[in-house]
């Protein structure tokens, strides 16, 4: 026995703690690989795009199966079109409920955005193949709802919605984007994946005279319970648009506005996405390491 009365292989109650204390997530991305798999950081899960793994087989489908071996996987989504009113693609959502079969994902997720638009009767809907904004009316979120709806029926569980990065909006917009996404989640039954990143660039894009003033005041505005993740990223700033490029580290103003929303609902499993201009591992797993002391801070648990 241990001096302290316990087993030599029990852990103590500090290193069980430290065991449990919430950890940030990174994406897997592909010039990661190998580096990943080799050296098994700590981290909270993983995060995939979900379209990249829908072949039956193959390289990336095995690193990912081998990853899960490790860790727990977040599947996100880019293709559902969850606000199209020609509906979702039955191709897509048969995919990705294999795909949800395969994984056993700890969370599946994808954008409040329109990419389907019909055509003529008998041909395939036109795909946008981009996260286009959708208007916060009741009708589009009629249309929101019975969309994600579908979706969680077909995987039979609860999905997570992102609040999109959008470069225009709607002028017959009735609703706040806060309340369209309390309501949507209400109906739907859904949680929110809340993009804190893209909080901010909406903000600086609509000219907010205090940008992160504007942040603040939208996640207050959320209620309790809401979100089932959090992202957080970098943006590019040029002289004329702020573009959610998910290309560098995540600003000051960003890591303010994502302590505020930790106050206000806890320590929910948190990403750091980072998709373009990727770097060393290294820098990825520093931010998410930054990321996870501020989890720990939020839940009590000593670093």
């Amino acid at each position: 026995m241990a001096a302290n009365g316990l087993a030599p292989d029990t852990p103590s109650g500090a290193e069980e703690a430290a065991r449990r204390a919430p950890r940030a997530g990174i994406g897997l991305r592909h010039p990661h690989y190998g580096e990943l798999m080799q050296r098994l950081p700590a981290l909270g899960f993983i995060e995939v795009h979900s379209e990249n793994f829908f072949a039956d087989g193959g390289a990336a489908l095995a690193v990912l199966q081998q990853a899960r071996e490790h860790y727990d996987v977040s599947l996100h989504g880019v293709g559902l079109a969850l606000g199209s009113a020609a509906g979702v693609d039955p191709w897509h959502l048969d995919r990705l409920a294999r795909l949800v079969q395969r994984v056993a994902p700890v969370r599946v997720s994808d954008h409040a955005c329109f990419a389907r638009a019909p055509r003529q009767a008998g041909t395939p809907a036109l795909h946008a193949n981009d996260l286009l904004p959708i208007a916060f009316t009741d009708a589009a979120l009629d249309i929101l709802c019975a969309n994600v709806s579908q979706v969680q029926d077909r995987l039979k569980r609860p999905i997570l919605v992102e609040n999109l990065s959008a470069y225009l909006s709607f002028s017959d917009d009735t609703l706040a984007e806060p309340a369209f996404f309390a309501e949507l989640c209400r109906r739907s039954g859904c949680g929110m994946l809340l993009d804190v990143n893209n909080l901010m660039v909406n903000a600086l894009n609509a000219g907010a005279a205090d940008p992160l003033a504007s942040c603040l005041a939208f996640i207050d505005q959320l209620p309790l319970g809401i979100a089932g993740e959090i992202h957080l990223a970098g943006y590019c700033q040029t002289e004329d648009i702020v573009i959610d490029d998910h290309g560098s580290r995540v600003r000051p103003d960003v890591w303010t506005a994502y302590a505020h929303a930790l106050r206000r609902f806890g320590s929910v499993p948190t990403l750091i996405e980072w998709d373009t201009d990727v770097p060393a591992l290294d820098v990825l797993l520093a931010e998410a390491d930054h990321t996870s002391m501020l989890l720990r801070d939020q839940a009590g648990v000593a670093s």
